[in-house]
Parts: C-alpha cells; sequence; structure tokens
C-alpha cells in the first residue's frame, strides 16, 4: 500500500504572474480534482503546504500562489523546470452536481477567487448555465486584482462585479467592501439559488449575511474554509473544529453546519 503522506515529483511547466505577490503556476501532475479542492504542495527541507486548484486539465493542474511564508516565497522564486512536490487532491468539494439546474451566485474575496476559478469556467463554458450565473468579486486595491484578462472574458458571459476595498482610489470598477454591492445582484428566484462564498472569515461572515437578506435559505448557501490543514487526510487533527475535520469534511461545507463551529 502506498503511503499517503509520501508526494509525487513533479516539474513546474508554466508560470503566470498575476501581481506582485501572486503567480499561477501550472504543474505537470495527473489527477482528476473536483471544483474547491487542494493539493499539499512541498519542496524537501523547506515545507508543505495545503494549495487550491484553480485550474486543472489533462497531464497538468494550476495553482496560484500567493508569497505569504517560507515555503511560499521560495516557490515563487522558482522557474519553468524545477521539480515541486505534490500529493492530493484533498477536501470536500463544491456541490456542482446541485448547482447543474440552479441559478448561482459566487461571491470571492481576494485570493479566494483561486478556489471557485474552475466552478466559474465550467458555469460559463456550458451555455445553459453560463446565464444562470452571476460573479461578484472584492479585492484590497486594483493592484490585488486576480485574473484580470480572464475577468475580461467572463464579462462577456455573464455579469460581473469587481469592487476594491480603496474608497479613495480612482478606476475603471466600483470602490467599497464587497457587502455594499450584494443588493446590485440580479436574482430572480432565491428559492432556486444557491450562493458560494470564499474568502477571509470576516468576509465570509458579513457576506452571508447580505444574501441571507436576499431570501437565500442557508442551506443554499456554500463557503470555504481557509485553514492549514497539515496532514490533508484527518490524521494529525491540525485543523479540526469540535467534531469537524476541515481537510476531510471540508475544505467547503454548507453555511447551515459551518455556522455551528467554533474554534
Amino acid at each position: 500500500m502506498r503511503n499517503p503522506f509520501v508526494p509525487t515529483p513533479c516539474r513546474i511547466i508554466g508560470m503566470q504572474p498575476e501581481t506582485d505577490i501572486e503567480t499561477t503556476f501550472t504543474i505537470d501532475y495527473s489527477c482528476t480534482p473536483r471544483h474547491g479542492q487542494f493539493v499539499e504542495v512541498s519542496l524537501p527541507g523547506i515545507g508543505e503546504a495545503p494549495i487550491s486548484i484553480s485550474g486543472f486539465g489533462d497531464g497538468f493542474i494550476e495553482l496560484t500562489i500567493r508569497a505569504a511564508g517560507t515555503l511560499t516565497r521560495r516557490l515563487l522564486a522558482c522557474t519553468v523546470g524545477d521539480p515541486i512536490f505534490i500529493r492530493g487532491p484533498y477536501g470536500h468539494h463544491f456541490p456542482d452536481d446541485l448547482f447543474s439546474n440552479a441559478f448561482l451566485v459566487i461571491a470571492a474575496g481576494g485570493c479566494a477567487v483561486a478556489p471557485v476559478r474552475t466552478l466559474i469556467n465550467a458555469r460559463l463554458d456550458d451555455p445553459e448555465t453560463a446565464e444562470a450565473t452571476r460573479l461578484i468579486f472584492g479585492f484590497k486595491n486594483p493592484e490585488a486584482v486576480l485574473y484580470k484578462d480572464e475577468i475580461e472574458r467572463w464579462k462577456k458571459k455573464t455579469s460581473v462585479i469587481v469592487t476594491v476595498d480603496d474608497e479613495a482610489c480612482t478606476w475603471n470598477g466600483r470602490n467599497g467592501l464587497i457587502t455594499r454591492h450584494i443588493g446590485d445582484i440580479d436574482i430572480p428566484d432565491p428559492g432556486r439559488t444557491h450562493a458560494v462564498i470564499v474568502g477571509p472569515t470576516v468576509m465570509m461572515k458579513f457576506t452571508t449575511i447580505e444574501f441571507t437578506k436576499r431570501k437565500i435559505a442557508r442551506e443554499r448557501i456554500w463557503v470555504s474554509f481557509e485553514r492549514r490543514m497539515a496532514c490533508g487526510i484527518g490524521k494529525c487533527g491540525h485543523c479540526k473544529i469540535d467534531d469537524t475535520y476541515v481537510c476531510t469534511d471540508g475544505p467547503v461545507l454548507r453555511y447551515d453546519r459551518a455556522l455551528t463551529l467554533l474554534d
């Protein structure tokens, strides 16, 4: 039996800078992930960290990585062809089967656009679901906007709201926190609508409140927890909240369940 803690050696086959501190890596890794899952990425002698899968295809995955610690800063110093180690995918995914015949609103803050990117592309590449999809993103400032070219492509297929927290800056989008603009989203039938919310804890808390004001039931709202998932397979207990292991029971959780989890 293969040791589940042993990663697979891979190579970086592409690097696309997104912002000053974020880069999307293309890795030669064969797997069939589901929307919202993550992998554990490591470099020998440096460390390991969970990274959301932001894209995938035949023989490759994409990971959008922010320079936030020792490992991620070292990863951003890599070049195409360098070795990297991966295990996974892990985690509970977004229930895209439930979304297939429903209206879907996706709200993401900052680098949390990465874990919903594959779900967005799957929806918008399907003419039957593209028209039933609405997107709203919040970023710290214009320089922090991820996937700029891709967002422009998404705007050609559905309604996309992009806002930045910085009230004073001038740019071609909106200003203010994401919660300010939830009321502008066209939701024709809340009873047939699901909402996906991903981002910092505070952002998710107040964004879910705004969606419930729009009459979307708690059991139709889905969130994704951002936590340090050390083993990824529910063994170490590092990500445990009450009796929930975020790495296996999450990171995607239905809001009525996530609401009861207390650190």
